[in-house]
């Protein structure tokens, strides 16, 4: 007996540490606004891009979505939404920042952030914050509304966008440059090409949600969050982040020229 019990405490030893060092399955934490958020089914076709991320990873991670309609910086932290992703993230994480579209609300008060202050300062709590749990901070910059001057896609949130750039300088965190990569997208596309990404349908359409109709160039359709999630992950799988790793070569999910209806992935 003695002899079995002590076979069985040293196959235990030997096992403790390969269990101790399994990884834990990888994560994304999304701290963004409505562009990102989650919707739900009565909201169709409205949908935001972080939705549509996990079409584009391998099917172990698991994104934890916590972007809210409506939140700058400086509500997502003063209304304690970003106190609880990171009472939640772990190390390891990725943390995926986007804010700008609701910071550059001069007219509410309330939301606005100054890009060169309060912003940047926002941002740098949010990096340091994040590294401080042992997680890997990612800045994304806005998405491109469908906001042309001729052919061309403007940068509505440039000024924001480029407080981001100088940081990945200044504390070498990794971006995504979703503002370039949205407006080279939209724009090849086309003024009318484009309404497909974007919440524009008719009375006659017979949208449940929008049963008026509605004409929103900032938010999107189910193609255009597929559009946006398949820049997101292109974009992520050339970062120097462990969860690179997981994103999928081959994104048909995202890259769909007809909707499915849902959220769904085949």
């Amino acid at each position: 007996m003695r002899a079995l019990l002590a076979v069985t405490a040293s196959l235990l030893a030997v096992a403790a540490p390969a269990l101790a060092q399994t990884p834990a399955p990888s994560r994304i934490f999304i701290a963004s606004d409505s562009t990102a958020a989650d919707y739900a089914p009565g909201r169709y076709p409205q949908m935001g891009w972080g939705m549509m991320l996990k079409c584009g990873l391998a099917p172990g991670v698991e994104i934890v979505n916590r972007a809210r309609g409506g939140r700058s910086t400086r509500t997502f932290i003063a209304e304690g939404l970003w106190d609880a992703l990171l009472k939640d993230v772990r190390a390891g994480d990725t943390v995926l920042i986007q804010f700008g579209h609701n910071d550059a609300s001069v007219s509410r008060p309330e939301r606005y952030a100054p890009a060169a202050t309060a912003y940047r300062d926002n941002l740098l709590r949010m990096i340091w914050e994040t590294r401080g749990k042992g997680a890997f901070p990612v800045l994304v910059t806005p998405p491109a509304r469908r906001s042309f001057d001729g052919t061309r896609v403007k940068a509505d949130f440039a000024e924001y966008s480029q407080v981001m750039r100088d940081l990945v300088f200044t504390t070498a965190t990794p971006m995504i440059d979703l503002e370039a990569r949205s407006r080279d997208w939209v724009g090849q596309a086309g003024v009318e090409g484009s309404r497909k990404y974007f919440l524009h349908y008719r009375p006659a359409d017979k949208v449940a949600a929008f049963p008026e109709g509605i004409a929103d160039d900032t938010h999107f359709s189910e193609l255009g969050a597929r559009g946006v999630a398949n820049l997101v992950a292109q974009e992520l799988k050339g970062l120097k982040v462990p969860v690179a790793e997981q994103v999928l070569a081959e994104r048909p999910d995202l890259t769909r020229s007809r909707p499915l209806g849902s959220a769904a992935c085949r």
